[in-house]
């Protein structure tokens, strides 16, 4: 068993684990990216990545919304995707580098093909649809590419603190 020097522990902000082969070679952008609310929300549920692609996880983070809440994109780009899936509306806006990030439930949905900006409303909260109900939350997600989820709150610098054995 290898022993470390406790007294070189560094204290390092890594990004959150991918899934299925994931790297983390291109760091997140950390800056133009705004909360997908406003005010800026509580987080209800966060990011917890599967230990592998076909287990279950949760893809994305859970931000507390009202009923009909302004949904805002949260970075700039183009609207991919705007439509159904399960019974929930989706918005998928795709970034620079392919990053794209997702949003549901919405209604009054942005058209596809749509560019935004960092702050575009795309969408307002459909408390029907919420999967936290019987509160009301906005799923927000980021894929990085395919099956590559990372853990959207990077977008906005949100870094966890990881203790890493030095030497």
């Amino acid at each position: 068993m290898a022993s470390f020097d406790w007294s070189t522990l560094l204290v390092a902000g890594v990004a959150a684990a991918g899934l299925g082969g994931t790297t983390d070679s291109a760091p997140a952008p950390a800056h133009g990216y705004v909360w997908p609310l406003s005010p800026p929300p509580a987080v209800v549920r966060r990011f917890e990545p599967p230990p592998r692609p076909w287990l279950s996880g949760h893809r994305g983070v859970d931000l507390e919304g009202g009923a009909g809440s302004v949904v805002l994109a949260a970075g700039p780009g183009r609207v991919v995707f705007s439509g159904v899936v399960a019974g929930r509306g989706v918005v998928s806006v795709e970034h620079a580098g392919g990053w794209r990030t997702t949003y549901e439930p919405l209604i009054d949905r942005i058209a596809r093909g749509t560019a935004v900006g960092a702050g575009t409303t795309i969408g307002r909260l459909d408390t029907a649809r919420s999967h936290c109900a019987p509160a009301t939350c906005l799923h927000w997600g980021l894929v990085t590419g395919p099956d590559e989820y990372r853990d959207p709150l990077l977008l906005l610098g949100a870094r966890r603190p990881v203790l890493l054995p030095m030497g």
